[in-house]
């Protein structure tokens, strides 16, 4: 029997890779992942993911009462394709984080290690930047 847990986070696909959003409610996990979804990732969930661990890997996967669904701040909760992809970096969103960084942290999901990396949204680019961490950490 596949090992499985429900977390509160979002989750997009970029090229086959699963990146998950964690942070405290507010802080812009659902913004970050639109601003994703529009440079071409795809959803895998909004505020909650469904995380499955198959041999050796973790695969993100949307929890089937909200598959496909995208909350819009100010907008509401609109449709979209949804698709699942192997977990390969977790963004930790924080008001504080190191400006430079040059290892990933690590942490153990479902037994599995994934690189994890304490993440300021911002202002600044900050789509381009969860670009550059999947990229070089993921």
């Amino acid at each position: 029997m596949a090992q499985s847990a429900l977390v509160q986070a979002s989750a997009v696909a970029i090229d086959g890779k699963a990146l998950l959003i964690e942070g405290e409610p507010g802080n812009g996990k659902s913004s970050l992942a639109l601003a994703l979804i529009e440079r071409g990732a795809q959803l895998i969930g909004d505020d909650g993911v469904e995380l499955i661990r198959e041999d050796e890997r973790i695969i993100a996967a949307p929890p089937p009462n909200t598959a496909g669904k995208l909350e819009i701040r100010g907008i509401g909760i609109v449709d979209m394709p949804a698709t699942t992809a192997q977990l390969s970096l977790i963004l930790t969103l924080e008001e504080t984080a190191e400006r430079f960084r040059e290892t990933a942290d690590v942490r153990e999901v479902l037994g599995v290690s994934i690189p994890t990396i304490p993440f300021v949204p911002g202002s600044i680019a900050p789509a381009e930047r969860a670009l550059w961490a999947l990229r070089t950490y993921g």
